[in-house]
């Protein structure tokens, strides 16, 4: 099923939120908008919990399109209108058991800048001071430059630039993001033990020039 298949409306409990972020002008405004909503809404995952029982089974198929498992967690892409510069999604963070080593739990930027609240759970959010090669494209050095536990009802701001990693969630830890559009092609992550860095490239971009690698 395509992804262009998404169902295009927000899920009621985000109607109010996707108009509000609609017109806030730029991002900035948009993050300080979806933390100001996010405190006035603490019955959140109550809220989403009816939404995702009402969807049909076309509607689910949708949306699991849309999604994707990473290695500590589930990625899902809430549905809201094609036109907007934001998107919705649910983190769904699997039992610390289940984590294998990968992207998600290594030292990583994003090519989207975030906003993210803990709606049940929590989680060890730890940044990084990065040095990269003249191209941007590799990590040279790594120095820590802070941590955090982050609580049910806390809200972040995530952008782009900020090289970070989540290594411990509590067992039913779930948060709720808003993504900008891409703000740049590719990512990158630095596993901090093996030491390897690497560019990572989503299957969006590559497809343009698929063919000619053929």
């Amino acid at each position: 099923m395509s992804v262009n298949m998404i169902p295009q409306t927000p899920l009621p409990s985000l109607v109010e939120l996707a108009d509000l972020l609609r017109d806030a002008g730029n991002w900035a405004a948009v993050l300080d908008r979806f933390g100001g909503w996010v405190q006035t809404r603490p019955d959140l995952l109550d809220a989403l919990r009816v939404d995702l029982r009402g969807l049909t089974a076309g509607q689910s198929a949708a949306l699991a399109a849309g999604s994707r498992e990473v290695t500590t967690h589930f990625a899902w892409r809430l549905p809201n209108e094609e036109s907007d510069p934001f998107s919705f999604w649910l983190h769904e963070y699997k039992p610390q058991r289940d984590w294998l080593t990968g992207y998600a739990n290594t030292v990583h930027n994003h090519r989207y800048d975030l906003g993210t609240t803990v709606l049940r759970g929590g989680y060890r959010h730890e940044w990084f001071d990065v040095e990269l090669d003249s191209t941007g494209e590799l990590v040279r050095g790594v120095e820590p430059a802070g941590w955090e536990i982050l609580r049910p009802g806390m809200v972040r701001a995530v952008p782009a630039d900020r090289f970070h990693r989540i290594p411990q969630a509590k067992d039913g830890t779930i948060t709720f993001l808003i993504k900008s559009r891409p703000v740049k092609p590719w990512s990158v992550s630095f596993d901090p033990i093996t030491r390897v860095s690497r560019r990572h490239v989503p299957v969006e971009v590559r497809v343009c020039d698929l063919a000619e690698r053929l």
